[in-house]
Parts: C-alpha cells; structure tokens; sequence
C-alpha cells in the first residue's frame, strides 16, 4: 500500500485553510472545546481542522450551497454535531445569541459590503456574538499599501487592480473600529500585498472580559 505524501497528509487534516488562522492555532489561541462561529463559512475551507479537532463548530452564510457543503463536510468529520449548527443567515442579523461564541471567524466576508453602513452593521452582528474574552479573527481587503492602485467607486467600494469591486478598508479605519468596539489588538495589522491584484488585512481582536 502507497503511503500518501505529506503534502496530502496535510491537506487532509487541514483543508486549505488560511495561513494566518493556522498561525492562531499554532499559538493555541483556537483550542478543542472552545464554541467557533464562522461568519461567513463559504465551502467550509477554514472548518476542516476545527471539525476534526472537537471544536464546538457552528457557521452560517447566506449562499444555500455553500452551506449544503459544510453540513455535507461537518457530517464526515464530525457526525456529533447537529445540522442545525450551520445555518443559511446574513450576518447582519444572525439568530444566534448574544456571547454565544468563543471565537468568530471572519474569512474574507466583510469586503463584500454594499457599503458603510452595511460593514457597519455586518461588524457589529458579529461583535454581538462573541463572548466576552473571546477572540475575533478576521481576513478583508484593504488598500494598505495599494492606496495609489485602486480607484474609488463611492460608498467606500473600490475598483481593485484585478478587476473586482470591493469595500475597502484602511489602518485608520480598523482602528477607529478597535477603539469603538473596545477590543484590544493581539497582534499588529499584517497586509499581504498580492501583485498586480489586491490587499488583505489580518485584523485579530480581543473582546473585552
């Protein structure tokens, strides 16, 4: 029988999961137990880790299909869990209750906002979810380091060098949001400037006990 290869071994346990999270793992900030929220959840590609590792997993996104996908992957990896966990809702207005999770995901979800107003109140659903002490993880496009290179639409979506729309934040807003939301920075902005393409944030909040 052919062992498979490390790089599939990998893949296996970890999906194709954003570096920056597996970097959160890696410093045990995300640990078994703990109840984790993906806002936002797409197909599920940051999940595969939490699910086989016993974390608490619960996701929603407004695209059916996409959901489909998850509680389709959640029922491999962790039968336990109930279908009810993942569910199709826009952010904005999740059912969820207030505190209700130790940890929110959010993978490149907010930079698809219509505008201020629907960052905003993207944002603050999801704010409204964690718990106190918990952790708040976050990917978005921005225009750090890209300020010249895209072009503004109003509304604060942008036009992006490789063709997309998108809304755009920059290191003054996120930390006019850290202040506003009382949370307190675990770690500096990290922006990966992607050639000829875009910018993503990594912005990692703690939520005040």
């Amino acid at each position: 029988m052919t062992r498979p290869s490390r790089t599939n071994e990998l893949a296996g346990q970890f999906g194709q999961i954003d570096i920056y999270l597996f970097d959160q793992l890696l410093r045990g900030r995300i640990a078994p137990g703990m109840r984790v929220l993906d806002a936002g959840c797409g197909g599920g590609r940051n999940l595969v880790h939490l699910l086989r590792s016993g974390a608490e997993v619960f996701a929603v996104d407004a695209d059916a299909a996409s959901l489909a996908a998850v509680r389709s992957l959640a029922a491999t990896l962790a039968p336990a869990l109930p279908a009810a966990n993942f569910q199709t809702q826009a952010i904005e207005a999740m059912t969820w209750p207030d505190g209700f999770a130790d940890v929110v995901l959010s993978s490149a979800v907010l930079h698809f906002a219509q505008d201020a107003a629907h960052f905003a109140a993207m944002l603050r659903g999801m704010w409204r979810v964690l718990a106190p002490d918990g952790l708040f993880f976050c990917r978005l496009a921005s225009s750090i380091g890209m300020e010249t290179r895209v072009q503004p639409l109003g509304g604060g979506r942008f036009l992006l060098p490789d063709g997309t729309e998108r809304y755009l934040v920059d290191e003054r807003a996120l930390l006019d949001w850290t202040r506003d939301l009382g949370g307190t920075l675990l770690d500096p902005l990290k922006t990966t400037i992607v050639q000829n393409e875009r910018c993503m944030t990594t912005w990692v909040l703690r939520k005040p006990a």
